[in-house]
């Protein structure tokens, strides 16, 4: 025991200074897990808080275009500004002279060729209930259409989010239309209101759950934190794996076998100082979360309600992080190939595993490769808990994996070393 704590404490004294390694393991992810939370943050506020700028070009003078006008400010969505002195071809250039994020173009033969799609559309139905003629083919033409124009910044998740949008209003303009003229060709001057207000009515309309065994209601906090810690603790690899590097190729690990030290104590005692460097990274990176971030208005992180299972997955993810920097450690010849495989390699496991790029995003056969990341297991543990609010059971589909990975690690140290004749 006296050993391995002079081990742990020799460790600590060669941790301590390791600057570069010390601030990719504490400084850079702190700064990652801030500034991207901040601006996801702020991004998806400004989608929910009316603050998408569009411009809007009426040349429609009927009500039809009217209403749809005016349902685009009733969503609370956007900042509007109309300008209808603009020409179609020149929508463009006034979107990017005025710096909208958005614009529409609605023509001046748009309320008439909504009619005249209902007028086919109410002589289909009249016709297929024998009391009316079948009507000629008709279809819109491209000059009667919206014409939705955005900013090139403006990523394709938003603008298809607000084309969608704007397309249910029309079609609710145009059903509204449909019903006045189906009542109108059946000699009913004019529908009620009551029929109306019942047939638009929003009473069945979605309500937003999820599926999770607890009430806390994922932000963008909930997902960055652990993400990037978990990103934290795999980057000690810099540190950890050039330490390991240094010894061999120095002879520090030959020098070893003439002591009346274990080889074991000392792989042990880099083992339990760097899990204990990951255990505060954790608790440093959670503490700005929960502390820091309601500062800068940001959601606070919530931790899980069983604190046992959540110390379980951090334990589980630093041995997996250690592991990974010994193997890199054992099988790289000089202090470059440790950093560059190693800062590599995590970039792009952190890739896959869906730290950076959400999993359900990717194509279907990275979605297969992502497997084979450490990170996303180590992820997927993080989400159960903070994010489905899973129990150890829940877990055990995630744990299994990264236990695999670890024995697989520590397996290939242990060859290495015992190639190379230190162990």
């Amino acid at each position: 025991m006296n050993r391995l704590l002079s081990s742990i404490n020799k460790e600590l004294l060669i941790l301590k200074s390791d600057t570069v390694g010390l601030l990719f393991m504490f400084l850079m992810p702190l700064v990652l897990v801030v500034v991207i939370t901040a601006v996801q943050d702020k991004a998806f506020s400004k989608i929910n808080k009316n603050q998408i700028s569009i411009l809007i070009v009426n040349h429609d003078t009927s009500e039809p275009a009217y209403q749809l006008i005016e349902m685009i400010k009733e969503s609370e969505m956007f900042m509007v500004e109309e300008d209808n002195s603009v020409e179609r071809e020149d929508v463009n250039n006034a979107l990017l002279e005025k710096k909208r994020l958005t614009a529409i173009y609605i023509p001046d033969n748009f309320s008439s060729s909504l009619i005249e799609k209902n007028e086919y559309v109410s002589s289909l139905m009249f016709a297929d209930i024998g009391i009316a003629e079948h009507p000629e083919e008709y279809s819109l033409t491209e000059t009667a259409k919206v014409n939705f124009y955005n900013d090139p910044v403006l990523q394709e998740t938003f603008y298809y989010s607000i084309m969608n949008m704007i397309n249910i209003y029309i079609k609710s303009i145009e059903n509204s239309l449909l019903l006045d003229l189906i009542y109108e060709q059946m000699g009913v001057e004019k529908i009620s209101e009551d029929f109306k207000d019942a047939v638009f009515s929003e009473e069945m309309g979605i309500v937003q759950s999820y599926a999770s065994n607890h009430d806390i209601i994922p932000n963008t906090t909930q997902h960055n934190v652990p993400a990037w810690t978990i990103f934290a603790m795999f980057f000690m690899i810099v540190s950890l794996g050039n330490s390991i590097v240094k010894e061999r190729l120095n002879g520090g690990f030959n020098r070893l076998k003439t002591m009346p030290v274990n080889f074991t104590t000392i792989i042990g005692s880099k083992i339990i100082v760097y899990i204990m460097v990951a255990v505060i990274q954790v608790v440093v990176i959670f503490s700005v979360g929960i502390f820091f971030f309601p500062v800068i208005d940001l959601p606070k992180l919530i931790l899980p309600a069983n604190i046992f299972t959540l110390f379980i997955v951090v334990l589980i993810t630093a041995l997996s992080a250690v592991s990974y920097a010994l193997m890199v450690g054992t099988l790289a010849k000089t202090h470059e190939q440790a950093n560059g495989i190693g800062a590599i390699s995590i970039i792009i496991f952190a890739v896959l595993g869906g730290i950076m790029v959400p999993v359900f995003a990717m194509p279907d056969l990275l979605k297969i490769i992502s497997n084979f990341s450490p990170l996303y297991w180590c992820l997927e543990g993080f989400y159960i808990l903070f994010l489905k609010g899973g129990s150890i059971i829940d877990l055990l589909k995630v744990m299994l994996p990264l236990l695999f990975f670890i024995l697989i690690c520590q397996i290939i140290t242990y060859i290495k070393f015992k190639k190379e004749n230190i162990i």
